[in-house]
């Protein structure tokens, strides 16, 4: 799969340019051949031509899916006190009235150590969700592209953005069913479970496969959503800020800058990403506690008020979290020497074609 993939890859606009060392000097009779000159307008970008490996090749995806583990694995591993809180608000809202009520309630009930249950089925289903996530978004965004060209991928590039994050999830969702239903029993029912290994023969003997798998689908309708702006908000953002706010080219900036542009664009995707998916998270924690419900029975018991109980909370975790997962995706990619393409400019058969060429 990943050779055919890289093969599509190589001609994909998102792709970075090779880019070559020209002389600058005037033309004319020259002297002895000495040092080849950088262009001045390419010197910063050369620097990072230096890659590990081709933009598309099998190994640049599998490393891709690797950033995605470190990326998600960690934060949402990070966050599991806030997600506690907020999982607990959303089933029990006359008991948990707010955020820092659920923290004093929680540290009150539990201890300290009662503020990291979950943290096994969230850094093994989250790790296991990011490597499809970030991994096959790389992958559909190479294959969609080629099936448009060239310049229906730059005419049409949100739209590309949205179905490659959205099949890239639908996978993603698949890997983290199980071990999100563990966490939500784990996280909501006192009693239940305190472990993991306590969790999962307890939930197959109850109701078997189903089980873990129930919450799939309103997961899809939480995540999917949830990733679709993640991802086309992301990469749009990126494109503003280095058109209208960064005051030099993204070739000129240092690595550093970069992956604070990163952090930034993550941040402003992540509250858009809150608030698009809130409604269905509020389905899967009270699904997940529940024996015997459906995702229709839930939501229409909660009511539109319901199911945005605990809004705030999840933007500061999601808004955080998102912002942290796209720097550290970044910085993986810079870390494995991975090619990271600028952002994309309009083809100049386009151009001519609109009558933008000089």
């Amino acid at each position: 799969m990943f050779s055919s993939v890289a093969h599509l890859a190589r001609a994909n606009p998102f792709s970075a340019p090779h880019l070559q060392l020209v002389h600058d000097g005037p033309s004319g009779p020259r002297g002895p051949p000495g040092p080849p000159r950088r262009s001045r307008h390419l010197a910063a970008a050369a620097v990072e031509e230096q890659y590990s490996c081709e933009y598309g090749s099998g190994r640049f995806f599998i490393l891709c899916g690797v950033g995605g583990i470190i990326s998600c694995g960690t934060t949402h591993t990070a966050l599991v006190p806030l997600d506690l809180v907020k999982c607990r608000m959303q089933v029990d809202p006359q008991k948990y009235k707010g955020i820092f009520n659920g923290f004093s309630i929680t540290l009150k009930e539990d201890g300290v150590r009662g503020l990291a249950k979950g943290w096994a089925p969230t850094f093994i289903g989250y790790s296991m969700q990011g490597l499809c996530k970030f991994g096959f978004y790389e992958v559909f965004k190479a294959l969609y592209s080629n099936m448009l060209g060239e310049e229906n991928t730059y005419l049409w590039r949100t739209s590309l953005y949205l179905a490659a994050s959205a099949s890239a999830e639908f996978f993603a969702d698949i890997a983290l069913a199980p071990m999100e239903a563990a966490k939500v029993r784990i996280q909501t029912q006192p009693g239940y479970a305190n472990t993991l290994r306590e969790a999962v023969p307890k939930m197959y003997k109850e109701e078997g496969l189903n089980a873990f798998y129930k919450g799939v689908a309103p997961l899809w309708m939480r995540q999917i959503p949830y990733t679709m702006m993640k991802f086309a908000c992301f990469e749009r953002t990126v494109e503003a800020l280095y058109k209208f706010v960064v005051p030099k080219p993204r070739s000129e900036c240092t690595k550093a800058e970069q992956l604070v542009v990163t952090f930034v664009a993550g941040y402003i995707a992540g509250v858009f990403c809150a608030i698009v998916s809130h409604p269905a998270d509020s389905v899967v924690s009270v699904l997940n506690k529940e024996k015997g419900s459906t995702a229709s029975q839930v939501l229409q018991r909660l009511g539109f008020r319901g199911v945005w109980k605990g809004l705030f909370a999840r933007i500061i975790m999601i808004g955080t979290l998102t912002a942290l997962q796209w720097f550290i995706y970044d910085s993986v990619k810079v870390y494995f020497r991975l090619p990271r393409p600028p952002p994309p400019e309009m083809p100049a058969s386009l151009k001519k074609k609109l009558g933008l060429a000089e």
